[in-house]
């Protein structure tokens, strides 16, 4: 485990563990959901549960949909990010075709380059 790791354990998720922990303790009364705005006291849509457990699911279902919400904000950078890679891909094999040697012309095979002067002999 690195360094950075045990920092933020020790200091950010053992606090956070520990809170919990008293949060569920000093909330265990059993408490009831009504899921009915009209009539309340109708047991076919309440919910009778301890009070942490409430909490618990109402952190989790927050951070849930904030997750969600924030991958869903971020999908155009993620599509960017995709468009730039392929097109990196496509330039790097472009390279690699332009570093191996072709075939098609060699040097040889090309015209003189212009008219050839000659040079009178010296005797």
């Amino acid at each position: 485990m690195t360094r950075l790791k045990k920092i933020v354990y020790l200091v950010i998720l053992l606090p956070l563990g520990v809170l919990l922990v008293v949060l569920s303790v000093a909330n265990r009364q059993s408490v009831t959901l009504a899921l009915n705005p009209f009539r309340p006291q109708d047991s076919v849509l309440s919910l009778t549960a301890p009070f942490f457990l409430f909490l618990m699911l109402a952190l989790i279902l927050g951070m849930a949909i904030g997750s969600v919400g924030t991958w869903w904000t971020q999908g155009k950078h993620r599509k960017q990010a995709r468009v730039e890679a392929r097109e990196a891909v496509k330039w790097h094999n472009e390279a690699d075709k332009q570093k191996t040697p072709s075939t098609a012309v060699t040097p040889t095979s090309l015209p003189p380059a212009g008219p050839q002067m000659k040079t009178p002999a010296l005797n």
